[in-house]
């Protein structure tokens, strides 16, 4: 009987607003935000908006998959926009001819896309290499991608735009299987494998954990080094496919535009969607419905009339309200 007090008091455990909030806020804001244009935004119901939002979102999710995973063992990749510019330089030069000409097409899409993706790769590896060989920061480390791998870009391309009407690398821009967009089925799919990765395998447990306490990992037999190289490179293969996404729709390759801002974009999505900054503590589906949320306050305010630079506004503002919610709901833990 002595025990019964104590699991009355566990029970009768006083409601949380802030912890409900870091759990569910973003959810239910995203839910509110459909309510609310369902009833004022003219033309929100309608398969049109829908496919808007989601294209527009795609590219987002995509690198933000691979910056959850690095954010998680409490690191930072700034490099993932130059990475994006990286591989959507190269891919035109391959499947053009530029580099080695290859006389069918669909070979030579298949080559620009895995060589680009894994040039990416191997700069994300280059990356958690930095991190973990030589201990530096990754804010410091990811640096040099982010101001190097832009240039990189552009001398390959000696700054020239190249434009291309190549339907066959299109399809994974501009495609589509049953209706269903094919950048968005490739959103998707990446999302769910991440999160089933994350929550269900040994490696995923190994980065929360490094995320978590990184000098405990190590004394619990983790290779801290090795999961730091495996979740950068994968990084770095995320934004590689969205470099080559973002390309197709625009049926052209810029090496100063391809990815510019998308570092600041995907870390508000996993931000936003309740991913610890800190690290320890992780969630792709939770990134999804951050980026969003992120995309359709944005919708929201330009579809009322709003401009896109106070949009930027509001969108820098929920950033740091999620942010400061997470802080709360830690400190009341």
């Amino acid at each position: 009987m002595t025990g019964t007090p104590q699991v009355a008091r566990t029970t009768a455990r006083r409601f949380d607003p802030f912890d409900f909030l870091a759990r569910y806020g973003t959810l239910i804001a995203l839910l509110l935000l459909i309510l609310f244009n369902l009833v004022f935004t003219r033309n929100f119901a309608t398969i049109q908006t829908l496919n808007v939002n989601l294209t527009q979102v795609c590219t987002i999710v995509i690198v933000a998959v691979g910056m959850t995973l690095v954010i998680a063992t409490g690191g930072i990749d700034l490099s993932v926009g130059s990475l994006m510019a990286i591989s959507g330089a190269l891919a035109p030069m391959i499947f053009l001819g530029k580099i080695m000409p290859i006389g069918n097409i669909y070979l030579a899409v298949a080559a620009a896309m895995l060589v680009s993706i894994a040039v990416a790769g191997l700069f994300g590896l280059f990356n958690g290499w930095l991190i973990s060989a030589f201990r530096i920061q990754p804010i410091v480390a990811t640096l040099v991608l982010f101001i190097a791998g832009r240039g990189i870009a552009q001398v390959m391309t000696n700054g020239n735009l190249q434009t291309f009407r190549v339907p066959q690398f299109q399809f994974i821009g501009l495609g589509r299987v049953l209706g269903i967009p094919v950048q968005v089925i490739l959103m998707l799919l990446i999302v769910l494998a991440a999160a089933w990765m994350l929550k269900r395998t040994v490696f995923g447990r190994q980065i929360i954990a490094i995320g978590g306490n990184e000098r405990a990992a190590e004394l619990s037999g983790i290779a801290v080094a090795r999961v730091k190289l495996l979740v950068y490179a994968i990084s770095g293969l995320c934004a590689g496919l969205a470099g080559l996404v973002v390309i197709a729709i625009n049926s052209s390759s810029d090496a100063n535009l391809v990815g510019l801002g998308m570092e600041l974009d995907a870390i508000a999505a996993v931000a936003v969607g309740g991913t610890l900054l800190s690290g320890g503590k992780a969630t792709i589906i939770g990134t999804l419905i951050g980026a969003m949320t992120i995309q359709l306050v944005r919708y929201t305010l330009l579809a009322n009339g709003v401009p896109d630079a106070a949009a930027l506004v509001v969108k820098a503002g929920i950033i740091i309200l999620a942010v400061w919610i997470q802080q709360q709901g830690r400190a009341h833990a």
